[in-house]
């Protein structure tokens, strides 16, 4: 059982690696913008205080170190994302990886995005408040994909 949750843990290092090395492409070849951690972090703070919905993140409290606080919680949900996937295929999985699954999980995963984390910011369902929110979704169900092939790649290096 150890040996599952360490290589989840290391896929979910992996799969959100790989998805922050898309956004640098995305912002160098592309001009995309950079992913902000920093409202992720607001977020993520008052989230721990019970609140979990905002009218706008950016007019809530602030607290210290908010990037921080955000880069942790992309990781540490990404690497709750890649536990997941492991226990979820077990160690058959693990020892001879399909793409699969890991595109499943990273594809589901996008709802938490959509109904929890957007609407948590105040940018609506699916970030319907947005003008561009078609985009959003394409890039978030592309940066996904990326992650699930992170998954995939690293649960393939550690076979």
């Amino acid at each position: 059982m150890t040996d599952v949750l360490v290589k989840g843990v290391a896929m979910g290092i992996g799969g959100t690696l790989l998805m922050d090395i898309w956004a640098v492409v995305l912002w160098k070849v592309f001009h995309q913008a950079r992913p902000n951690w920093r409202p992720v972090g607001r977020w993520f703070g008052h989230l721990a205080r019970g609140r979990v919905f905002h009218e706008d993140i950016g007019k809530a409290e602030a607290f210290r170190h908010e990037n921080a606080l955000g880069w942790g919680g992309h990781y540490a949900v990404g690497i709750l994302y890649g536990v997941l996937l492991a226990l979820l295929a077990g160690p058959d999985w693990l020892a001879a990886p399909t793409f699969l699954p890991a595109w499943i999980l990273g594809i589901v995963t996008v709802g938490a995005g959509w109904f929890l984390l957007q609407p948590g910011l105040g940018i609506g369902i699916a970030a319907a408040r947005l003008p561009n929110a078609n985009k959003v979704r394409a890039l978030n169900l592309v940066a996904h994909t990326v992650f699930a092939l992170g998954l995939y790649a690293t649960a393939l290096l550690m076979r």
